[in-house]
């Protein structure tokens, strides 16, 4: 446990002290924040507002990783490894599509195919080594392998944890559209994701997770991190965490379900982060087959600006949803855990 919480601690300070020196960085160099132009207008005045506040949300989540191996005795695992450099490398892609943005003074970066591209690439890789190199079994379960999971194999297996891993980054990555919102649902998604491996660590033998607490210490030192950033995005937001933030620590959500066998209590787990994504493809789907939207504007949140709501009035409701959300995800885990002649 003291690993877990130091690891929580150590990216914290690393996200409060490096978000502001960000912050301060980007002003002297004059870069901000492009903001697209069919928005909603109140969002206009953010232009200009640092961004890629998300490597501060990295680099304290992998400092924080590292005390806990470093100085705390934790051993190093491949599972932990392969999350690390899931986030990195989906975080990588992020910072390239705000940097091409920056540089071309739009809101616009990769093109839709090169990221999507990119993203597979890295998703691929994961999943490749979860299964062979760390040793994932090949089935999806709610809660745990040998519950009330299906078997895929390895090809389905992976074909699976790709859509996972990219499905997940790019919800989250819809979901960072006011200030906060992904930030906030992240601190509870990731803070329930800890409380499940730390459980699993202490009840190896009903889950057959081996490194459950360097899982746990992964999941909380995100959950640190993205603490400490929210100080500063926190509403009028003095940052925004950008692609580099959200592909990455929607990377490591779906990496982080993935190997702790959680892969379908992910959906309601990330309730939030699923609502804003069918917001999206309604929309889509609506326009192009019948020439009619359903929102006034997607993702959902922009929806609700749009009808009148404060920003911080859709903020905090919003936050709501995630949050029951994930308590009753909790609570399936628990049930579960229960069922099983788990002691109270």
């Amino acid at each position: 446990m003291i690993a877990v919480l130091a690891g929580a601690l150590v990216a914290l300070v690393v996200a409060v002290v490096g978000t502001p020196w960000l912050i301060d960085r980007q002003r002297a160099r004059g870069v901000g924040q492009q903001v697209r132009e069919d928005g909603p207008s109140r969002h206009l005045v953010k232009a200009g507002t640092p961004t890629m506040g998300g490597v501060a949300i990295v680099l304290g989540a992998v400092a924080g990783w590292g005390v806990a191996h470093l100085h705390l005795g934790v051993s190093l695992s491949r599972g932990g490894v392969a999350l690390a450099g899931l986030t990195v490398a989906s975080s990588l892609i992020g910072l390239i599509d705000d940097l091409l943005k920056v540089r071309n003074r739009r809101s616009l970066g990769l093109t839709k195919a090169g990221k999507f591209s990119l993203q597979v690439a890295v998703a691929v890789g994961f999943a490749v080594a979860a299964h062979w190199w760390v040793g994932v079994p090949s089935e999806i379960s709610v809660v745990r392998v040998g519950g009330a999971g299906v078997d895929l194999g390895s090809v389905g297996w992976i074909v699976v944890a790709v859509i996972v891993v990219v499905g997940s980054s790019n919800a989250v990555n819809l979901t960072d559209g006011l200030d906060g919102l992904a930030a906030g649902a992240g601190i509870l998604a990731f803070g329930a994701l800890a409380l499940m491996a730390y459980w699993m660590f202490r009840h190896t033998s009903l889950y057959h997770v081996p490194d459950g607490l360097v899982r746990a210490v992964f999941a909380m030192a995100l959950t640190g991190a993205l603490t400490g950033f929210l100080w500063w995005n926190a509403p009028p937001a003095r940052i925004f965490m950008g692609d580099v933030g959200s592909l990455g620590l929607g990377s490591a959500l779906g990496g982080l379900a993935l190997l702790l066998h959680v892969d379908i209590l992910l959906v309601l787990l990330g309730g939030l982060f699923v609502v804003e994504t069918l917001s999206v493809v309604a929309q889509v789907f609506s326009f192009r087959v019948w020439h009619r939207r359903v929102l006034r504007m997607s993702p959902i949140h922009h929806h609700f600006e749009l009808a009148g709501w404060p920003e911080t009035t859709v903020l905090i409701r919003f936050w709501i949803v995630a949050g029951v959300c994930t308590a009753l995800a909790v609570g399936v885990f628990y049930a579960d855990f229960l069922s099983r002649g788990g002691v109270r």
